[in-house]
């Protein structure tokens, strides 16, 4: 017969082995069952009873909690959202009344991320009013600064404790965030430092542990898209430009509104705003448009004050006044994975200047379903990223590298046009604007008569103007497609400044750049060679080309003057003596020298040109000066000029002067003097 000691270890180790879900309908610790048997029997005649003895057996204290869920799943959460709840569960699956043990500050729960997300615990608390929130008279176990035993929870009964995160900004769509309550699942307590456990140390099975957990999904909140279409170009100077715009969420949340001034009060709403580019104004035809739910808005504050900040209004202003273009849906919301649009406008072309492109960047304004503004700018595909105040100053890298959208460009059409010259009169014309010149004398020709040449090469330089006449800076080519033979010519592009001269004849050439509107001066050194003859005219031709249009030019003539005024001697002999012939150089006969002066520079038909005239022009006749000889053979009779005056006109003088103040290209005169041969 099993004796009491036997029947009682077997019951002890029979609950340790029970399930703690069936330990939570087990029988109550402490009951004590009672067995006692009856027994009928009979002698044939007479019926009998009997009773056995009575067996009592007390029911062990078996602890027990469960934590659940295990593996449980919560709503998916987004970046930077805050007051995320887990909530879990604990039952007391014992069979008599316990108490919760939770660890000193907060070690009983944790938190596990994958990828960028981080969390923090904001809050953590044994839900005393089963409330499923947190309130004030909630038992805290995040800043507990030691152990937290719960009320008594009686068996079957429930605890809830709720965990409170905040999923930090740079968290990833995809990412996972799971949260455990306790340390090992089902087991005895080991006091470790995660565990939640039961108290009451008097059970069979001593104190019991478990552990629940649950997982959420990082999703991506609402992702502005703003995206832009920008024609290429080139365009003319005065065409318009179409825009036209589209607004997408490609996230997995709606997007909401902020809060905007619009016809002079705060409403709420979605804003998409595009800066009117540089350069040009808004045009009313075609008139901009928006998509049902969205209304035109105009605003005329600067650049610098912010979209958020600025006034708008559904009344359009005067249009050239516009600075900023808007389209805004009061009160309305642009769902996950939706787009809106087309939004569209144009402007018209006004700057004069096409250097630069027509940039244009837009700004799209809405919250998140945190409550969070967001913001994107238009010209790459990375969502909310933008500086928010598109203001042309953003930068050519995507958002994801510097924080802001991209200007996109539209090229103007290019026209170049050349104005070359003398200095300082680039659009100098003669019998055109390509044949307008400069002429210089050098001092080569000095004391050598007409015909004679020159003894050592000599070098002028000539200052030419370079006018850039197009419609955008432009780099022009200079070349000299005409040399004189022999001649050398260079071109220095910045005169006396640091950079060297170039040679240009033979095929050289130098580049000069010129902002639009603007004119540069540069040196042209010519040389000519020994052996030049002497009071003549040689041209060397310069071109500038435009590289914005290859093959518009303009030309300007440097012309090379080795002395420039020639003067000629002839005589004529007048003999009335009788004596010999009528032109017999006999004495009493008379001798006339006339002197012919020409300046041989070039006279101009036009405007501008830079010519050769002769001041000071001083021509004199001396009898005495070697090789003269005639002071002391002949007699005076006059001395006569077409040009400026003589003196010295008198019978004993044998030195006379004609003095003109200026011969002017292509002018002439003439010097005679006559004289009796004694």
């Amino acid at each position: 017969m099993m004796n009491k000691f036997a029947i009682a270890l077997l019951l002890t180790l029979g609950l340790q082995a029970l399930a703690p879900s069936i330990l939570a309908q087990s029988t109550p610790g402490g009951t004590v069952i009672v067995n006692r048997a009856s027994a009928t029997y009979s002698d044939g005649t007479n019926s009998f009873t009997t009773l056995s003895n009575t067996v009592t057996t007390t029911v062990a204290n078996v602890a027990g909690i469960s934590i659940t869920p295990d593996a449980g799943v919560n709503p998916a959460v987004v970046s930077g959202q805050s007051g995320v709840l887990f909530q879990f569960t604990l039952v007391n699956t014992g069979n008599l009344t316990d108490n919760f043990l939770f660890k000193a500050s907060g070690s009983s729960f944790r938190a596990v991320t994958t990828g960028t997300t981080t969390v923090t615990v904001t809050r953590a608390v044994i839900d005393v009013d089963n409330s499923s929130s947190i309130s004030a008279g909630d038992t805290d176990i995040l800043t507990n600064g030691a152990d937290v035993t719960s009320a008594n929870v009686a068996q079957g009964g429930t605890l809830i404790v709720l965990v409170e995160l905040t999923i930090n900004a740079g968290a990833t769509g995809g990412d996972t965030l799971q949260v455990l309550l306790g340390d090992q699942a089902s087991q005895g307590a080991n006091l470790s430092a995660n565990e939640v456990r039961t108290v009451n140390v008097t059970p069979v099975n001593g104190r019991r542990e478990d552990l629940g957990d649950i997982t959420a999904t990082v999703e991506d909140d609402a992702a502005l898209v703003l995206t832009k279409t920008v024609p290429a170009g080139p365009v003319a100077l005065g065409s318009n430009i179409a825009y036209s715009l589209s607004l997408a969420n490609n996230g997995s949340r709606a997007a909401g509104g902020q809060s905007f001034n619009v016809n002079g009060g705060p409403q709420s709403g979605i804003l998409v705003s595009d800066p009117v580019p540089a350069g040009t104004h808004l045009l009313g035809a075609p008139a901009p448009s928006a998509p049902a739910g969205y209304v035109v808005v105009y605003t005329l504050a600067g650049l610098t004050t912010a979209p958020s900040a600025a006034a708008w209004t559904t009344t359009a202003p005067p249009l050239a006044t516009v600075t900023r273009l808007g389209f805004f849906a009061a009160g309305g919301s642009l769902a996950a994975a939706s787009n809106a649009g087309p939004f569209t406008f144009s402007v018209i072309i006004t700057t004069t200047n096409a250097t630069s492109p027509i940039g244009n960047i837009a700004d799209a304004f809405a919250k998140n379903s945190v409550g969070s503004n967001i913001t994107d700018q238009s010209g790459d595909a990375v969502a909310n990223v933008g500086d928010q105040n598109a203001d042309f100053t953003e930068g050519a890298a995507p958002g994801n590298v510097d924080g802001d959208g991209i200007v996109q460009l539209t090229l103007l059409i290019q026209l170049g046009a050349a104005l070359l010259g003398p200095n300082g009169v680039p659009g100098a014309v003669n019998t055109t604007n390509n044949d307008d010149f400069t002429d210089l004398s050098s001092a080569s020709g000095n004391g050598l008569a007409p015909g004679a040449a020159t003894t050592a090469p000599d070098t002028l330089t000539f200052t030419n103007s370079l006018q850039n006449s197009g419609n955008a800076n432009d780099t022009f080519r200079i070349t000299a497609p005409i040399v004189p033979g022999g001649f050398t010519v260079s071109v220095d592009p910045d005169g006396a400044g640091p950079l060297p001269p170039t040679l240009v004849s033979g095929g050289g050439f130098v580049d000069i750049a010129v902002s639009l509107g603007a004119t540069a001066n540069f040196t042209t050194n010519v040389t000519a060679p020994s052996g030049t003859t002497v009071l003549q005219g040689y041209t060397t031709v310069l071109q500038a080309e435009s590289a914005n249009s290859p093959g518009t030019t303009n030309r300007t003539r440097d012309n090379f003057f080795p002395g420039f005024v020639r003067v000629t001697k002839t005589y004529l002999i007048d003999n009335t003596t009788g004596v010999g012939g009528p032109l017999d150089p006999v004495p009493g006969a008379e001798i006339r020298y006339d002197i012919a002066y020409l300046n041989v520079a070039n006279s101009a038909s036009g405007s501008g040109n830079a010519t050769l005239t002769a001041l000071n022009l001083v021509i004199t006749e001396d009898g005495s000066a070697a090789p003269n000889n005639w002071a002391t053979s002949t007699t005076h009779l006059a001395a006569t000029a077409t040009q400026g005056t003589v003196t010295n006109n008198a019978p004993l003088n044998t030195i006379f002067t004609n003095n003109v103040a200026a011969l002017a290209p292509g002018a002439s005169g003439s010097f005679t003097i006559r004289r009796t041969i004694q």
